[in-house]
């Protein structure tokens, strides 16, 4: 009688106990962190070619959901080698002094209307700047596999990316759309 009042306290404990968000491994070989500006009325496209990500997240466990993104700018390209000098500059990314941008959100909200559909509340630095980001995302998960898409757009200059000349928008446009493509499997 003491053992099944024993494991019926341990089933009660353990269901009463919080869920705990999955840990996710991101595979970087099928990852894109890319990006779309405009310069002198051209679009043009660039990528992040490296990035850390430590994915805490289960849908049905999102108040222990985190995320947290490390992006070494140097990585940056845009296949346009004349642009491409320019980035590593003071006015631009400024390579040594600002290595890393940054990105982590620990808030996170569900669609009722689109199944798949989430909301991440966090805050994304670059160049020492800190702004709120509010960052939507579509997410399907089969198996132990996860992929995560979304868009949005950013004003560069908000975190002082493209200044002095650059900062007025003429020549490149301060509006930047950044678009996330990450596959990732369950962490064992």
């Amino acid at each position: 009688m003491r053992v099944c009042a024993l494991a019926v306290s341990i089933i009660t404990l353990l269901s009463a106990a919080p869920a705990l968000a999955s840990d996710w491994v991101v595979d970087p070989a099928q990852s894109h962190l890319t990006f779309t500006g405009t310069s002198q009325g051209q679009s043009f496209d660039g990528s992040f070619g490296t990035f850390t990500a430590k994915i805490m997240f289960d849908p049905a466990a999102l108040d222990s959901a985190l995320v947290d993104v490390s992006i070494p700018v140097e990585s940056i390209s845009t296949g346009a080698a004349m642009r491409d000098d320019e980035l590593p500059k003071p006015e631009w990314f400024d390579f040594t002094k600002f290595p890393l941008a940054h990105f982590t959100a620990n808030k996170f909200t569900a669609s009722a209307e689109h199944p798949g559909d989430y909301v991440a509340d966090g805050t994304l630095t670059i160049r020492d700047v800190s702004q709120p980001l509010t960052l939507p995302f579509t997410l399907v998960i089969e198996g132990n596999t996860a992929h995560m898409t979304s868009s949005i757009t950013l004003d560069r200059t908000v975190f002082g990316v493209g200044q002095g000349e650059w900062a007025n928008g003429e020549t490149v446009a301060k509006d930047v759309t950044v678009k996330v493509d990450l596959i990732a499997t369950r962490a064992p």
